[in-house]
């Protein structure tokens, strides 16, 4: 499609229609991938995206899924495109769009709505609550996202600006809705531009000279790099900007692998008390925390809140402003601070670690497979290039803690936490970069939410090779009340490693595993596996990690007392 097409700003050429325009300029924000399931309201976007010379259609098992696994491929290319029906269809999304609103990964939310003829009418329709009112829904999943915005074809070419650009600005979710005949009328040409987020010159030089201050007399220094520089990818430019301040930098489970764990400077995962206690030592006795990108300190990555430090010693870099105590500098964008930081020459002789080495591999091949022999397991198992997926629960509890090769790559859900995300998010992972290979590590009462997107790799050739621990029951649910017994926490015993090929992956590598000897053969066979792969790992009822075993113990620190 030639670029008058694109823009729809020359009379002379055939008029573009709103879903072809929606389309297309979302694909010219990197995205070449639509996640969705598709409905008659909708079904003029998913015709624009069937047509589409640059995106393709990635039909899921349902819209939850589909949310899930745009929030994966966002991840990676920094933005993803989710399509879903009105009412039913983008109600069954929204807890997927909410937590990547939660968790600052930036959806485009799809949704074609009755049309605009039968909406002015009144008529009674389907998918509705039968009162003749469509604007029902669309407050709702707004809620879901930063921004959002109700297309027609006057509108269309100056909201689709807008809402993308806010998108950018705070690395969140955008709605937005089209009714189904104003999707098919030609837009109305406007001459706007890309909107692009900035830096206001005086405050930006404003901040830089007072963290500059704030560095040169602290004594100790620390960084935090936060979740949000992978969502933005500003890897490179966080890890000069650490370099050229010299200091150790430590982070939290949701960074996990953020930098190579072997830089000099890493200073280990922050825990609050179940830290290592050098790790403890250097964020707490700090008197200075750059905490760059907004490190979120909730009770999973402070261990039920046993931290030990005064907030009153960070500056913190948000994604638009810079807090300093209590002075706050707006318009200042992350990536220009960061390209401050690294311009500053250190006072004092760089921190310098001593890098940890991978956990030794133990146990013999006929022992039961525990946690303390698995998670080691999973680490000599990773190579340069792997791009990890980790479930919420005792899977990103137990294996964060593992220092993982270099050039190794993390994503988890810890702070929204929702059950389930981490097999779509995988699949959406494996499609944003097929370059990588896409590792799950997940528990079985989490893959049940969503297991049948297996199907999905299959269908689509996503390789992914999945580990499904098999513990019989939800145990961080065990773990986080007094009694671990109650039925509500059993799950229906499924045989997990005949699902691949019930879902249609005939050609995957499976296996079940009850020993450390089948486990590390069939992990051989699954790295060896030119199709995906699919491990079920039997493990022990109540073998949970050191993080959740704590948790265990801080009950009432981290739900209060009963009353």
């Amino acid at each position: 499609m030639n670029e008058q097409k694109e823009t729809g700003r020359t009379a002379n050429v055939k008029a573009v229609s709103v879903a072809d325009y929606i389309v297309e300029r979302l694909a010219a924000e990197g995205i070449d991938h639509c996640f969705g399931v598709a409905g008659d309201y909708v079904f003029p976007i998913c015709d624009a995206v069937d047509s589409s010379a640059k995106v393709k259609w990635i039909g899921c098992a349902n819209e939850l899924n589909a949310s899930y696994a745009a929030d994966g491929y966002a991840r990676i290319r920094g933005a993803a495109m989710l399509t879903t029906t009105y009412g039913v269809g983008e109600l069954s999304a929204i807890n997927g769009v909410m937590g990547a609103k939660a968790e600052k990964s930036l959806v485009f939310h799809v949704v074609g709505m009755p049309s605009y003829q039968n909406q002015r009418l009144g008529k009674i329709a389907h998918h509705t609550l039968g009162d003749g009112i469509f604007g029902n829904f669309v407050d709702l999943s707004a809620k879901a996202a930063c921004t959002h915005a109700v297309i027609n074809p006057q509108n269309c070419v100056i909201e689709m600006e807008r809402v993308i650009a806010e998108a950018h600005r705070n690395s969140q979710p955008a709605y937005i809705v089209v009714p189904s005949d104003y999707a098919l009328s030609p837009i109305v040409p406007a001459d706007v531009k890309p909107l692009v987020p900035r830096s206001n010159a005086a405050a930006l030089e404003k901040a830089m000279a007072a963290i500059a201050q704030r560095i040169k007399q602290a004594k100790a220094v620390v960084a935090f790099p936060a979740f949000t520089i992978s969502r933005l990818g500003l890897q490179k430019q966080a890890q000069r900007a650490i370099e050229a301040v010299g200091c150790p930098f430590v982070t939290t489970l949701m960074e996990k692998c953020l930098f190579d764990e072997s830089h000099s400077q890493f200073a280990g995962m922050y825990v609050g008390a179940v830290s290592e206690k050098r790790t403890r030592q250097i964020v707490e006795g700090a008197d200075l925390v750059l905490d760059l990108g907004g490190v979120n300190l909730n009770d999973i990555t402070t261990a039920a809140y046993s931290g030990r430090f005064d907030l009153s010693r960070f500056i913190t870099v948000g994604l638009n402003d810079v807090r300093i105590g209590d002075k706050i500098i707006p318009n200042v964008r992350l990536a220009d601070v960061l390209t401050g930081l690294a311009e500053l020459k250190p006072s004092s002789t760089p921190y310098r670690g001593t890098p940890q080495a991978l956990a030794p591999v133990n146990g013999s091949p006929s022992d039961k497979i525990t946690m303390d022999a698995l998670y080691p397991r999973y680490a000599a198992f990773l190579r340069t290039g792997d791009t990890v997926v980790l479930e919420t629960g005792s899977s990103s509890l137990g294996v964060t803690p593992t220092i993982f090769p270099d050039g190794v790559r993390v994503e988890a859900q810890v702070l929204w936490g929702s059950i389930g995300w981490a097999t779509p998010a995988a699949f959406g992972v494996a499609l944003a970069d097929p370059s990588r290979r896409t590792i799950l590590i997940t528990g079985e009462g989490s893959h049940q939410l969503t297991a049948n997107d297996i199907g999905a790799m299959g269908r689509f050739g996503a390789n992914v090779i999945v580990f499904v621990l098999n513990n019989d029951g939800y145990l961080i649910e065990r773990a986080l009340e007094e009694n671990p017994d109650w039925t509500y926490n059993d799950l229906a015993p499924w045989k997990y490693a005949e699902l691949p090929k019930a879902l249609g992956c005939a050609n995957w590598y499976t296996a079940r595993v009850t020993t450390l000897g089948e486990l590390d053969e069939a992990m051989k066979a699954a790295r060896a596996s030119k199709s995906g792969a699919y491990i079920e790992i039997i493990g022990g009822r109540m073998d949970m990690p050191p993080a959740l075993a704590f948790a265990h113990g801080q009950l009432k620190s981290m739900y209060g007392d009963a009353p």
